[in-house]
């Protein structure tokens, strides 16, 4: 079967399904088609996510995640309320677990500044009233503007803006193929005016069909969870550690669910393949192998302290080890009250192989006939409508339709 269509977008994930949104907004009547191999929308990242909805505070104030993220927090907890989709106003505690940890959170509220993102330096006191079951040593940076909502309460409001908009989801259509003008499914094909590539896991991969992606390659990260036992709003406000700036990770936090649940992750943890969700699902010989080939060059990167990241997240394998790491924020936590593991995740991280570099940045390429989403890792689902606006607005305008 072949069909035609203005914009097809592979990958029904939040950021896919916002790019559709947005261009069905800025051109009624445009013919968009959202692609995913999976019988449900956000299968994987957009559907294994924390749920918290970043300030925007961590990132260079040059990059696209600093104004992404901080536009995107706006529209976000906008769209929410406007749908109606509960939002837990929380706030984030960035805590201080010895002195050295003090020069990072006046880098952390510089950065804010620059960035526009409301923060503020409080000492031990105040973090007490805050949140009296959180620990720092006299001081912390205090987030007001970091929420959690449920991601597919949100991913299923804006699929439905998206339908009634005019626009198309279908499920079960795995691309195998694409070149300009052309996108091929396993039951069809589609002539196109253009494609928006936000694959996630694969999105590199897609990339290469078009090739605008010789430089990169996804480098699987794993992300796990525990949930508390705890009753809803033991804790208020979500904790986190210092981050190494060094690496695109945040470090194992304690966070507070939309529904008052309190959860301690993620791990970054290296997979051997894409979709490791567990057991050997999704697992093949040949992407195991293309994986331990990227390896190499990243352990020899001087841009990452590899041997200390890869001592400091295997043991986090051990349930008992996650939950001592996020003691360390929050002193009541115990193993026993984390008995319950949430979904895996795996983080679609770009790595840099000339360089053995993690991008540390959001990377969008595009030619006259595609426009490509990589490294939409964290905070990808806060920033989403604002990727879709700058998708839209400033990398698609005139491109396509």
């Amino acid at each position: 079967m072949t069909t035609t269509a203005d914009v097809v977008v592979i990958g029904g994930g939040i950021v896919g399904i916002a790019i559709a949104d947005a261009l069905l907004a800025a051109t009624p009547g445009r013919t968009v088609v959202v692609l995913d191999k999976e019988e449900r929308l956000g299968a994987h990242a957009s559907g294994r996510n924390s749920g918290v909805i970043h300030a925007g505070f961590y990132y260079s104030p040059d990059s696209l995640k600093a104004r992404l993220t901080r536009r995107g927090n706006l529209l976000l907890h906008d769209f929410c309320d406007e749908h109606g989709v509960a939002v837990r106003r929380c706030g984030k505690l960035v805590v201080a677990q010895h002195h050295d940890d003090w020069p990072a959170l006046d880098t952390l509220r510089v950065r804010a500044q620059a960035n526009g993102v409301p923060v503020e330096l409080i000492d031990a006191h105040q973090v007490r009233a805050l949140e009296p079951l959180a620990r720092t040593v006299d001081r912390a940076l205090w987030s007001p503007s970091t929420s959690s909502a449920a991601p597919s309460a949100v991913l299923e409001a804006l699929a439905g803006r998206v339908r009634r908009r005019g626009g198309e989801m279908r499920l079960g259509a795995e691309v195998v193929s694409a070149s300009p003008g052309v996108v091929v499914t396993r039951t069809e094909s589609l002539h196109v005016g253009h494609v928006v590539n936000a694959a996630g896991l694969q999105a590199d991969r897609v990339a290469r069909w078009f090739g605008l992606c010789d430089d990169y390659a996804v480098l699987p990260f794993k992300g796990l969870y525990w949930h508390a036992t705890w009753p809803s709003n033991r804790l208020r406000r979500h904790v986190y550690p210092v981050p190494d700036p060094r690496n695109p990770f945040l470090g194992v936090h304690v966070s507070v669910t939309v529904d008052g649940r309190v959860k301690i992750g993620p791990t970054a943890i290296p997979a051997l393949w894409r979709e490791s969700y567990g057991g050997l699902a999704g697992a093949s010989g040949c992407e195991i192998a293309d994986v331990l080939r990227r390896y190499p060059r990243f352990l020899r990167s001087s841009h990452h302290d590899v041997p200390a990241l890869l001592r400091a997240e295997l043991p986090k394998l051990s349930r008992r080890h996650l939950v001592a790491e996020a003691a360390r924020l929050v002193p009541s936590i115990r193993p026993e009250d984390f008995t319950t593991r949430g979904l895996p995740g795996v983080r679609a991280q770009l790595l840099h192989l000339p360089t053995g570099r993690l991008e540390m940045d959001f990377v969008v390429r595009h030619d006259e006939h595609s426009t490509h989403l990589l490294n939409a890792v964290s905070p990808a689902w806060t920033s989403s409508l604002a990727v879709a606006e700058h998708v839209v607005t400033q990398v698609m305008d005139g491109s396509s339709g």
